[in-house]
């Protein structure tokens, strides 16, 4: 039997995905999670076989518990599903360790395959995020003009980010204008939403 663990915030997705799975012959769902940091507690408890765990959690992130799991429990393969899968999504996925990466919308049956698949030592990208993967552009912001553009998302002034960045008010001014300028935008809300929908932040 392939022990897996399930971790979404969605109680209705999670339970309806174990019942899927609860109908194959050689998969059981040993341990269930509705936030990231139940997610790691339960795997270290129940030493899973696969954990397919959501991008999207509270606390730690899909992105987050499969690091935590890549160090803490490395015989532990990792499926993220995603409901909204982005090529930087994709790229950052797999650079923290995930052995497979699939969209909530995917077949039904597709999800038990990559369970045996990535058990099995494989990985699996869903092809049609592969091939954007492969045709998006990458991100022409620096690191450090998206982690001031990350914190001007809800219209920030200024003086906050650069107290919370350790920056001079003049340096985010620069930052945020040459965000806005690279990305073609009118306003750094504009920036930040163009950023945010290719996947960048």
């Amino acid at each position: 039997m392939i022990r897996v663990l399930l971790a979404d915030d969605e109680e209705l997705i999670r339970v309806a995905v174990a019942a899927l799975l609860g109908l194959e012959p050689d998969l059981e769902v040993v341990a269930q999670a509705a936030d990231g940091r139940e997610a790691v507690r339960a795997a270290l408890a129940h030493r899973p076989d696969v954990a397919v765990v959501d991008l999207q959690m509270p606390l730690l992130d899909g992105f987050e518990v499969t690091a935590e799991l890549a160090a803490s429990l490395p015989s532990c393969a990792v499926v993220i599903l995603t409901g909204r899968g982005k090529p930087p999504h994709l790229q950052r996925a797999l650079s923290t360790g995930a052995k497979g990466f699939l969209p909530k919308g995917s077949p039904g049956g597709t999800l038990a395959d990559v369970i045996r698949r990535v058990h099995g030592g494989a990985r699996y990208v869903d092809p049609a995020l592969a091939a954007d993967a492969l045709t998006t552009p990458p991100c022409p912001l620096t690191p450090r003009e998206l982690e001031v553009l990350r914190l001007a998302e809800y219209d920030t002034p200024v003086a906050v980010i650069a107290r919370k960045t350790h920056l001079s008010t003049g340096t985010v001014r620069n930052y945020l204008s040459a965000a806005v300028a690279k990305l073609g935008a009118t306003s750094r809300s504009e920036a930040y939403l163009t950023a945010h929908d290719n996947g960048w932040l």
